[in-house]
């Protein structure tokens, strides 16, 4: 299974993925579900993708086979040359409905699931930064001020702590810390989910990453956010009034 999350805030953009697939307690495997892609000064993007691995891994070798065309024919459109963030989402949408439709009947005669979905966040030079969130058909939604983040996968032992922190003026350094939290709570309640994990953080108008690494499972940082996180929930649960005379 997965876990991808992806914040757009005003400072910028935070994205986090976790790199577990698995058919089956005992058919567990290591996939890297996070894509970046950057043209220096104009434009960084990020992709995160969850569902059916041979659908996701078809559409990025379609984009990535676009640029390299695009190298030989300025002609040929990518999501590193064209005009808008929301043109670049339609481009992984296309990609997306191409490969349904090559393998969606074969897929499900072998009695599988071919459903993914891809998030797309970045910005380019004289524009915003942007979220979507592209389904199966190829359709997609955009993050908006009353909805500045997007989960896949497995989504909701995540979900509580962004929906009380994640705000259009949450600070950059906030929102990274509230991914974290939820990637933690993810980890701790779903064993289809786990480490490493992805980190991606665009601040705005940088076209840039501020951050791109890998979180191991040893890593102190998210150690002692998780030790925290684990401590302040213990204080503040133990701090609540008894209910019971």
């Amino acid at each position: 299974m997965t876990y991808c999350v992806a914040v757009r805030v005003d400072q910028g953009l935070v994205m986090l993925s976790d790199t577990r697939t698995n058919a089956g307690i005992d058919n567990i495997a290591r996939f890297r579900k996070s894509f970046t892609y950057h043209v220096e000064g104009e434009r960084a993007i990020t992709l995160l993708c969850s569902g059916n691995l041979s659908i996701t891994q078809g559409v990025k070798t379609m984009l990535s086979r676009a640029i390299r065309e695009a190298e030989s024919d300025p002609e040929v459109e990518t999501i590193l040359n064209c005009d808008t963030m929301h043109r670049a989402a339609q481009l992984v949408g296309d990609a997306m409905r191409t490969m349904q439709g090559r393998y969606r009947e074969s897929i499900a005669m072998d009695g599988s699931a071919a459903s993914a979905s891809i998030m797309i966040a970045g910005q380019r030079k004289g524009g915003k930064p942007r979220l979507y969130l592209i389904y199966s058909a190829g359709n997609f939604i955009e993050a908006t001020e009353d909805t500045p983040f997007f989960q896949i996968g497995e989504h909701k032992y995540g979900k509580p702590i962004l929906d009380r922190i994640i705000q259009r003026e949450t600070s950059l350094e906030d929102a990274t810390k509230a991914v974290l939290v939820s990637m933690d709570s993810t980890l701790r309640s779903n064993l289809s989910v786990g480490m490493p994990l992805d980190l991606t953080v665009i601040e705005t108008d940088t076209f840039d990453f501020r951050v791109r690494t890998r979180i191991e499972a040893d890593n102190e940082e998210f150690a002692m956010i998780s030790q925290g996180w684990s401590a302040a929930l213990r204080k503040g649960f133990e701090d609540l009034p008894n209910v019971l005379d």
